[in-house]
């Protein structure tokens, strides 16, 4: 999916010190912002990744939570070809249907419940629209960034259907990584997890993960509480983003509602390099990033060219850059500092 804002923000992201701070894991709430994804009508989604707040959990760098959308009001999906560069696309649907066509020459259809990554390293492009039968679009577009040794891979696509895991009080699909027995064959560059998870009204899952890793859990559907230790809690509302910083090898999930809650559980090592993000951007340097503006806007072999795709424009314009630079800003610490150290 494109970020289709008409001005853009540059995010800088400066990893955190190399080595870990003592302390407790840290845990706090990310509130989503409203953003339109274009078009006439303009779709809004809810962006909690990337925020002031923290830009990155592991090597997680965009989140998009849509819908339920009625496409008969808002137009529905229709992102014409657009491009990207040193990132993963994951794409995962809770209700509806999206046609995709990238300079891979991949066509596929992104249906409820299959993983589809695209991976764009040195460039790709691609386009998303919804097909004629959806009626409902509900679901999340994520991105990973690239480290520095895979950022310069070529276009690739991975397609999965993973299996349902019955929980005590849960079902679990794992479309990333591995999580409670299960584990997922797409190919990631750093190590990562990604999962939905349904709650039973009322359900607490205890969930044993990995304590090298950050985490974030996205409220699709009611109300949750998400735990890291005995004493402390997140209240966490619809559209949420709940983060646990490293150090946690436990996250309890409680379903506070009397209906089914669902959640998209999201982790990752820290990711310990700078980067910058700039519309469909990742890179190093603003230098970096107005070279993969200059290659879109003259239609560079770096990203080729989208076959079928039918829209009412051929393909989406670069933004204008903006007139400054501007300075890094650093990814929080992933724990508390102790009590000894402040």
């Amino acid at each position: 999916m494109s970020n289709v804002e008409a001005h853009p923000a540059e995010i800088e992201c400066e990893h955190g010190p190399d080595e870990p701070v003592a302390g407790r894991p840290l845990l706090e709430t990310i509130t989503s912002r409203e953003v339109p994804l274009g078009g006439p009508r303009a779709m809004p989604v809810r962006r909690t990744l990337p925020q002031r707040q923290r830009s990155l959990i592991g090597a997680w760098c965009f989140a998009d939570h849509y819908g339920p959308d009625d496409v008969t009001v808002t137009g529905g999906m229709d992102v014409a070809p657009h491009p990207h560069t040193g990132l993963q696309t994951v794409s995962w649907l809770f209700t509806g249907e999206i046609e995709h066509r990238d300079s891979k020459g991949v066509h596929a259809t992104v249906r409820p419940g299959e993983v589809n990554l695209m991976t764009g390293g040195h460039g790709i492009c691609h386009s998303e629209v919804s097909t004629p039968e959806t009626t409902i679009l509900h679901g999340v577009q994520l991105w990973v960034a690239l480290p520095d040794a895979a950022r310069d891979t070529p276009r690739n696509f991975e397609h999965y259907v993973p299996p349902v895991v019955t929980l005590p009080g849960a079902s679990l699909r794992v479309f990333l990584g591995a999580l409670a027995g299960s584990s997922s064959p797409v190919h990631t560059f750093t190590p990562l997890l990604g999962a939905e998870l349904t709650l039973e009204p009322r359900a607490e899952v205890r969930l044993a993960v990995d304590p090298a890793f950050e985490h974030g859990v996205l409220v699709d559907l009611g109300a949750v509480r998400m735990a890291a230790s005995d004493a402390e809690h997140l209240d966490l509302d619809r559209a949420d983003l709940g983060y646990a910083g490293t150090g946690v090898s436990t996250l309890t999930l409680t379903n506070r509602t009397d209906e089914p809650a669902r959640v998209v559980l999201l982790g990752g090592e820290p990711f310990g390099e700078e980067i910058l993000m700039w519309w469909n951007f990742v890179g190093r340097d603003h230098d970096e990033i107005a070279a993969f503006r200059d290659a879109w806007e003259a239609e560079s072999d770096r990203f080729g060219s989208v076959e079928g795709y039918s829209g009412t424009v051929r393909r989406l314009p670069a933004p204008p850059l903006p007139n400054a630079r501007i300075r890094p800003r650093r990814t929080p610490p992933s724990t508390r500092p102790s009590d000894a150290a402040r």
